[in-house]
């Protein structure tokens, strides 16, 4: 199966090469076109495409969907159309009065030519249709690599988008054993890939065979961190609610918070109210379930070995907690968990949030330093001194003040992680450029200033050198 497959891989890039060769600079009104397409396929899908989602996840809130994959990414296609002839247009470079050269200078922004995309199964709309926003406005063509727990999506994908594009600019591979390695190792012009950091880690691997650039966007141990100051009550509302959202399976949610000693139960007091009157029970239809069997199993043995060696395990849902035919696990706040076990030294990505009590602010920024740079960073407090400091001495991928996840939505603002949580960016004009080719023109005057400075050296050469030091 992988033979045929790697030869379908290969056949579909070589299809979309040869019509990158033919039109390798698409007109504004060519990428328009397709942003305008991608946002008629979400529209007109969108129900389609809800049922396919929670099929592949067994139950995935249809509401949350619409939420966090199909409104984001329409808010990102127009967006962008309001901005593409802008970052379309050359860009002028200043003169170099001292040389006299530069008065026609310009950085052409062009495209790359065929971009790979490599989608994880959390947010397959999102994380597929998302990045070609900025795939297509930069005149690109693509080839999507869906992840093998989202069989209905890729199925459905595969038979409606043929009647938005055609296969030379966009085609979905399905997922399967192999497929990934396969798909990594193809010479494409770019290669985006989101998911975790040992496969992301193959991924740059195989693509550095080609002299591939690409984009990680990976994850890690995201911490919010409550500061006095800050209404602890509005605190756990929020970072409850990203907590929920998708089961907790969310690279940028919250991974654990820290809060200050005296104000732990009050967190956890509120926390109880807000799940249990959001949700009611684990069998809400607005409560998803755990991906798959592995990961669901996974989750409950982190659970139970945190409670064997003495952690405090609360569930914020009656009833039993777990459920393995759903694949439903109740929302869990963990105290006292210890560090060595799997809760604190793995990214979480279910819905279970440690609680780390502090009393030292300082203490609290050597702990987070001393773990791999997160994806996200989530800072609770109105004191901007603090938070200045904050900033200044916590490194992450990105922060948002006050709240969790909403600077993943921001269309004018980059994305992306940093060290051990990825590398590069995109979504706006970030994106735009991530997948141009940011080309410099120089274009030579009539005459030369080298001439002035060949040889035989003498004077004249000691006269113009002294003067373009200065």
């Amino acid at each position: 199966m992988n033979t045929h497959m790697e030869q379908n891989i290969v056949d579909g890039l070589a299809l979309q090469r040869a019509a990158y060769h033919k039109n390798p600079v698409p007109s504004y009104a060519d990428r328009i076109r397709d942003l305008t397409c991608l946002g008629d396929f979400l529209r007109e899908n969108k129900d389609a495409i809800c049922e396919a989602v929670s099929l592949d996840f067994g139950n995935r809130s249809v509401h949350e969907t619409i939420l966090s994959e199909i409104l984001p990414t329409l808010n990102e296609i127009n967006h962008v159309k309001k901005h593409l002839k802008t970052w379309m247009k050359p860009q002028r470079r200043g003169v170099d009065l001292k040389t006299f050269i530069g008065a026609k200078n310009r950085v052409i922004p062009q495209p790359l030519g065929v971009v790979g995309v490599i989608v994880p199964w959390n947010f397959p709309v999102f994380l597929s249709l998302g990045p070609l926003v900025s795939i297509f406005a930069a005149g690109n063509r693509a080839m999507v690599k869906m992840s093998e727990n989202s069989r209905y999506l890729t199925q459905l994908m595969q038979d409606r988008m043929p009647a938005y594009f055609h296969s030379d600019k966009l085609q979905f591979i399905e997922g399967a054993e192999g497929v990934g390695q396969i798909f990594s190792k193809q010479p494409f012009d770019y290669l985006l890939f989101t998911g975790s950091g040992q496969t992301g880690s193959a991924v740059m691997a195989a693509a550095a065979a080609n002299l591939c650039p690409v984009t990680l966007e990976l994850g890690g141990k995201s911490p919010a961190l409550v500061l006095e100051d800050y209404d602890v009550n509005v605190a756990a509302e929020r970072i409850l609610y990203a907590k929920c959202l998708n089961a907790g399976q969310i690279c940028v949610t919250a991974d654990h918070v820290y809060l200050p000693q005296d104000k732990v139960d009050a967190f956890i007091h509120t926390a109880q109210s807000v799940v249990q009157k959001r949700y009611v029970s684990k069998d809400s239809p607005d409560y998803t379930s755990i991906i798959d069997d592995k990961s669901y199993m996974r989750l409950v043995n982190a659970l139970e070995q945190a409670r064997a060696q003495g952690a405090t395990l609360i569930p914020l849902l009656a009833g039993e907690p777990f459920d393995a035919s759903a694949r439903k696990i109740a929302p869990h706040l963990v105290l006292n968990a210890p560090a060595d076990c799997e809760l604190m030294t793995r990214e979480i990505f279910g819905p279970i949030l440690p609680i780390i009590p502090f009393t030292d602010l300082e203490t609290v920024v050597r702990d987070i330093n001393a773990r791999p740079r997160p994806l996200a960073f989530y800072p609770f407090t109105h004191d901007a001194d603090k938070l200045d400091y904050l900033l200044t001495h916590v490194m992450s991928g990105g922060v948002s003040v006050n709240d969790v996840l909403l600077h993943v939505a921001q269309t004018d603002m980059p994305f992306g992680g940093v060290g051990a949580s990825g590398m590069g960016h995109y979504h706006g004009v970030e994106g735009f450029n991530t997948f141009s080719k940011l080309r410099p023109v120089f274009y030579q005057a009539r005459w030369s200033a080298a001439s002035l400075l060949a040889p035989p050296y003498g004077t004249l050469f000691n006269r113009i050198t002294d003067f373009l030091m200065k």
